[in-house]
């Protein structure tokens, strides 16, 4: 079985993949693909993850696992989703040692002995650190900024150097990787890649995202568009909804203000560039998918 893991990470999708998924489960258990509901896993995938650093796994512990997750004979599914931005750790522990995710590569390799016999992916979504620090710092019971980087410089962090620790740890696992800013435009091809699917398979929700982020109007339009124009490859639907959003986007929806004292908008702005560049590097790491817009 191909065990998909979507990690998050923190402050990108709020679980809105996970719902999309469930939107379509029905069609997708026809195809093979499992779509369980949280409830059925997180906790015990979490504590699983949490044993196997000072155990190894039971021989049955597997096939445990998956009878708890699964209402059904797994042995009619040939991938199943797992989706917990908690995969790594919770928000208050992001960051350590000045790294992202200082025990994502352990966790990780917990799961690959955990699922010993079948094919593990990883998915996770990534963000601009100038957005997503603040975003995660709000999601932790600390009071000041700096408890929460503790003793991280923002300007040295780096995606790649999380994706290169766990490439190290796991040289043959499949990583597929997209940035959150570019959510909106991808979002159908995000969700067919987690459920295996070809590009430009019909799926229900392909435009949620854009949605959120463009005026009523605006959807109608792109819609009646694309219903005008069927058979668009998916390159020629982003032009699209990228045209659409420059005269139909909400901007409330796609501004975002940074109240973090010190930040001025040059380090905001040297931040950025560091993580376009960053985007780059990730692009050329071995077994690493970037979906982009």
């Amino acid at each position: 079985m191909k065990i998909v893991l979507h990690a998050g990470a923190h402050a990108t999708d709020d679980d809105r993949l996970l719902r999309c998924l469930l939107r379509n489960a029905d069609d997708l258990r026809d195809k093979g693909v499992a779509i369980p509901g949280p409830s059925r896993y997180r906790q015990l995938l979490s504590g699983a993850l949490s044993a196997l650093s000072k155990a190894d796994p039971a021989p049955e512990a597997r096939d445990i696992l998956l009878e708890s997750v699964l209402s059904e004979d797994h042995s009619h599914f040939d991938r199943l989703v797992l989706s917990h931005e908690h995969m790594f750790c919770v928000p208050k522990i992001a960051l350590g040692a000045g790294r992202i995710y200082p025990r994502a590569e352990e966790r990780l390799a917990n799961a690959a002995r955990l699922f010993r016999d079948d094919e593990i992916a990883l998915f996770l979504g990534i963000r601009n650190p100038a957005t997503w620090l603040p975003a995660v710092f709000a999601q932790t019971p600390h009071r000041a900024f700096d408890l929460f980087l503790n003793g991280a410089d923002p300007a040295w962090l780096r995606w790649s150097e999380l994706i290169e620790r766990i490439r190290r740890t796991l040289p043959d696992l499949p990583i597929t990787v997209w940035c959150n800013e570019d959510s909106p435009l991808i979002w159908g091809e995000i969700v067919r890649a987690m459920a295996g699917l070809p590009s430009g398979t019909r799926i229900t929700g392909a435009f949620d995202l854009l949605a959120r982020i463009m005026t009523k109007e605006g959807m109608v339009r792109f819609r009646a568009y694309l219903k005008a124009h069927p058979g668009l490859a998916e390159p020629q639907k982003r032009r699209v909804m990228i045209a659409f959003l420059d005269k139909y986007a909400l901007d409330e929806a796609v501004e975002e203000e940074l109240d973090i004292p010190g930040w001025t908008e040059d380090y905001v702005a040297g931040l950025s560039e560091m993580y376009e560049r960053d985007v780059d590097a990730i692009a050329g790491i071995d077994r690493v998918t970037l979906i982009s817009a």
